[in-house]
C-alpha cells in the first residue's frame, strides 16, 4: 500500500515499525450481538486517534486493520504489550464513540500470534476483502473503514 490518499479513507501514515523483537497479534472483536454500529466517521476517527495515541505514547503499533458494521480486524504489535488491557480501552473508545448504551461488546477477542511475513500478507488478504465477500463494495479499495496506521514490517 502506497502513503497516497485513497477515496474516503485515511492513508497509510509515513511512519515505520521495524518488527524485531516485538510479537506482531492479528486481533478480531465482535460487538455485542453482532449489532452493526461500527462503520461511522466518529467510530473510524476514534479507532485512528487512539490507534496513534497508543504508538506514540507507548510504541504499540497498529498496522492494517477493518472496521466491519459489527467486528474489527486489526494488526498489532509491541514490546510488554497487556493486549487484553489494551484491546479493552479500545473497545471502550470505540463504544464511546458509537454513543452506545448498554453492552457494546462481546466478551473477549481472538488472537493469534504471526509467525512471518508471509502469515500478515496472507491473513491481511483475507481480511481486506471482508467487505467484497458481505457484498459491501466490488474492490477493496472502495471500502472506506480500512487502512493502514503504522507499516509494521516484519522478518
Amino acid at each position: 500500500m502506497s502513503s497516497h490518499h485513497f477515496k474516503q479513507r485515511p492513508p497509510r501514515l509515513d511512519r515505520l515499525f521495524q518488527q524485531y523483537d516485538f510479537p506482531v497479534w492479528f486481533v478480531t472483536f465482535n460487538t455485542a450481538n453482532r449489532v452493526p454500529w461500527l462503520p461511522c466517521s466518529d467510530v473510524h476517527q476514534a479507532f485512528m486517534t487512539f490507534a496513534l495515541r497508543a504508538y506514540e505514547e507507548h510504541s504499540i503499533a497498529v498496522g492494517r486493520y477493518v472496521l466491519m458494521p459489527d467486528h474489527v480486524h486489526l494488526f498489532v504489535s509491541g514490546h510488554n504489550i497487556k493486549l487484553g488491557h489494551w484491546i479493552g480501552m479500545l473497545k471502550q473508545s470505540l463504544a464511546k464513540a458509537g454513543n452506545i448504551q448498554g453492552k457494546a461488546w462481546q466478551e473477549g477477542f481472538f488472537d493469534h500470534l504471526l509467525r512471518n511475513s508471509e502469515s500478515y500478507s496472507q491473513k491481511w488478504e483475507y481480511v481486506r476483502d471482508n467487505p467484497i465477500r458481505a457484498g459491501f463494495v466490488e474492490n477493496w479499495s472502495e471500502w472506506p473503514w480500512l487502512g493502514e496506521l503504522i507499516e509494521i514490517k516484519m522478518e
